[in-house]
């Protein structure tokens, strides 16, 4: 078996271009996912027009570069120029300081202009939900109210510093070992099938599931590569947070390589071109992408289908692997997990060694 492991590893790493691209896929969504997600990302901007003196609209002005959620061009003074910038989507949006707005003077404009492309939803929301909020507190300032009349109390139950990219990145890890193992696998032997080296292997005295331990085992070393490229930019490019044990996130991540590994094995046993593989294995991977968890959370999905999905093979390994890597918590702590995680991997393994043979006699 260790001969045949060494044979599997070769033959593994001498296919250049499926191992680039193996490593390259996940590696593209960390760093298209790194740039916009992570704290590198660059602040949307705005462009920002005062045309008041008065201390109402200076301390807007204050406001909104004290709360550092927008980028102010002030540089840009005509309000034609500001459309036309806006249009060619070099800003996210134009506020305008009508001139004498704030001052005690009959006439005084009392609203400022917000002009806004619709496309722009994210720097819309923040620049209207900030304006909301400066006219509710200037209010209260000038009818001489010292506090609302309620305030929102927030506690969090992870107190953890998070975002969205450190969510994100370990569906990435998910989504690199599914692909890879999935569809190398169920690829990988179809192909030895078409070129007869299956049928050869039958001469020996070598058993099925020899040859699938010694595959699985080959395909690990891949999966840790992908795993450690992974973690390395996510931490230290793009400053992602990993709060668990490093060693439980690999032993996880690699637990789920032996999953999917045996899952391409169960697609190659019911295959017998690469074509065919190559179809079945996009025909499951791709539902799994989007349904399993690695971009979203799967309890946002309605009801219905939310009962189905959490239970696909991706979606219980990833829930373990998010609570490991943003909780710092054990990957037992949700039990239920584990075991799905593990019936996965028996009925994986059960079906392959009763299906998959070397000869298709």
């Amino acid at each position: 078996m260790k001969k045949l492991f060494l044979a599997d590893l070769k033959m593994l790493f001498r296919n250049r271009q499926a191992s680039f691209w193996a490593l390259m896929f996940p590696l593209m969504f960390t760093f298209i996912f790194g740039f916009f997600f992570s704290n590198r990302a660059e602040k949307s901007s705005i462009i920002f027009i005062n045309q008041s003196v008065t201390p109402i609209s200076q301390s807007l002005e204050k406001a909104l570069t004290d709360a550092n959620i927008l980028k102010l061009d002030t540089g840009t003074k005509d309000e034609s120029s500001a459309k036309d910038q806006l249009s060619k989507g070099k800003t996210g949006a134009v506020l305008i300081i009508p001139e004498n707005f704030g001052a005690a003077v009959p006439g005084a404009p009392k609203s400022v202009k917000l002009i806004e492309d619709p496309s722009n939803t994210s720097v819309n929301m923040i620049l209207l939900g900030f304006l909301d909020k400066f006219s509710t507190n200037l209010t209260f300032q000038l009818n001489g109210i010292k506090a609302p009349v309620f305030s929102v109390e927030e506690e969090k139950i992870n107190k953890n510093d998070l975002r969205y990219f450190d969510f994100v990145l370990a569906g990435i890890l998910g989504l690199a070992l599914m692909n890879a193992s999935i569809i190398g696998v169920s690829v990988g032997m179809a192909k030895y099938r078409e070129d007869k080296i299956l049928k050869r292997m039958t001469t020996t005295p070598m058993k099925s599931w020899w040859f699938i331990v010694a595959e699985v085992a080959s395909r690990l070393v891949m999966n840790f590569i992908q795993v450690s490229l992974i973690l390395a930019i996510g931490k230290f490019v793009f400053n992602a947070h990993i709060y668990g044990n490093i060693l439980v996130v690999y032993g996880l991540a690699l637990l789920g390589g032996i999953l999917f590994q045996l899952l391409g094995f169960v697609i190659a046993s019911f295959v017998k071109t690469t074509d065919a593989a190559q179809g079945a294995a996009t025909a499951i991977t791709i539902p799994m992408m989007f349904l399993g968890g690695v971009f979203f959370p799967t309890d946002t999905l309605p009801k219905w289908l939310y009962a189905i999905v959490q239970y696909l093979p991706i979606a219980p390994l990833l829930r373990t692997i998010r609570s490991v890597v943003l909780e710092g918590s054990s990957p037992f702590a949700n039990p239920s997990n584990m075991i799905l995680v593990f019936a996965w991997i028996v009925v994986c393994l059960l079906v392959a060694s009763w299906k998959f043979r070397l000869s298709e006699d």
